[in-house]
């Protein structure tokens, strides 16, 4: 079946220049094409220790990244310098908003056009964004997008944009677009954009699993109970996975109970993980609706995918790509 494609309108600079106009370009000097992974993000716990007085919840999380993500493909563009267009592909492509002002991908590039100014001195581009990743699941996919977005712009328009800077206009984007940045297993703090080392983790094998159902994060924020949990206490580093799911199951994931009053398939996949051979632990990531299981090895997970499949389930099975 031909993947279908949505043209997504660009976006261009509203930057006036007092003594000289922005020239216009038709097409773009950029040769061949560049390419960014977008990595699932995968909260091993989740933390809510308490609330700003914006109304902004603070978060204690280790994050990890799968090896499945979606891809972000740019091309030469046309049209006015500056100008970003966007085609969306992939089996989860229909699910995205065709809006230039709600696109994750759209809107990372109007701030760092912004940011770098001088409109006229770059190129139009254009992105094709290959959607591999459920929307609305809970594993960072448009913050991921959003920051592999950052990344390739970088390599095609000329700019010196200091780290500090990269990184303010990553939590503009959104409280997970940071972490996926580097897409490096992290602990975050904060409403998300703090980061520190996390532990050093030991190979493992991976399984995610969306039931299909998008749910809602300011939901799952009000429908859950009014208390906070402390940061968690982490050692240095795992020796093994059977030390690490230990550790882990001693946490949680505070959002999972009420995603799951929510979206009550959410527990039918966890019930479905925990009995999966060679499971070592099962939670849900970030609000919703995706779960995970970790395992012994990559070969073990993709073991245990026949006893975890159903027709209607989007199931992944791998290794940690960070």
């Amino acid at each position: 079946m031909p993947l279908r494609r949505r043209r997504v309108r660009s976006i261009r600079s509203g930057r006036r220049f007092r003594h000289r106009p922005a020239r216009r370009r038709t097409e773009s000097p950029v040769t061949g094409t560049l390419y960014e992974s977008a990595h699932a993000k995968i909260n091993l716990y989740l933390h809510v220790t308490g609330r700003r007085a914006d109304g902004y919840h603070l978060l204690d999380s280790l994050a990890v990244f799968a090896g499945a993500g979606d891809t972000l493909a740019l091309h030469a563009g046309h049209g006015a310098a500056g100008a970003v267009s966007l085609d969306i592909a992939g089996p989860f492509g229909a699910g995205l908003a065709a809006d230039a002002d709600s696109n994750l991908i759209l809107r990372a590039a109007r701030l760092l056009r912004s940011e770098i100014g001088g409109t006229d001195r770059l190129d139009p581009l254009h992105i094709v964004l290959d959607k591999r990743l459920p929307v609305a699941s809970g594993i960072g996919g448009g913050s991921a997008d959003a920051a592999a977005a950052l990344r390739l712009l970088l390599r095609a328009w000329p700019a010196n944009v200091p780290r500090e800077r990269l990184m303010a206009l990553a939590t503009e984007l959104g409280a997970d677009v940071p972490v996926c940045v580097d897409q490096r297993a992290a602990r975050m703090g904060g409403i998300g954009e703090r980061l520190d080392p996390a532990p050093g983790l030991p190979p493992c094998g991976l399984m995610l699993v969306n039931c299909g159902e998008a749910v809602s994060t300011p939901a799952v924020f009000r429908a859950r109970a009014p208390v906070f949990t402390p940061a968690a206490a982490l050692p240095a580093a795992w020796p093994d996975v059977a030390a690490m799911a230990r550790d882990l199951s001693g946490l949680t994931n505070d959002l999972q109970d009420a995603a799951c009053a929510l979206c009550p398939a959410i527990r039918t996949v966890l019930d479905v993980l925990e009995t999966a051979p060679g499971c070592r632990l099962a939670r849900m990531s970030g609000s919703g609706a995706t779960c995970f299981a970790l395992f012994d090895s990559p070969q073990a997970a993709e073991a245990a995918r026949a006893a975890v499949e159903r027709p209607d389930w989007w199931v992944w099975a791998g290794s940690l790509f960070a």
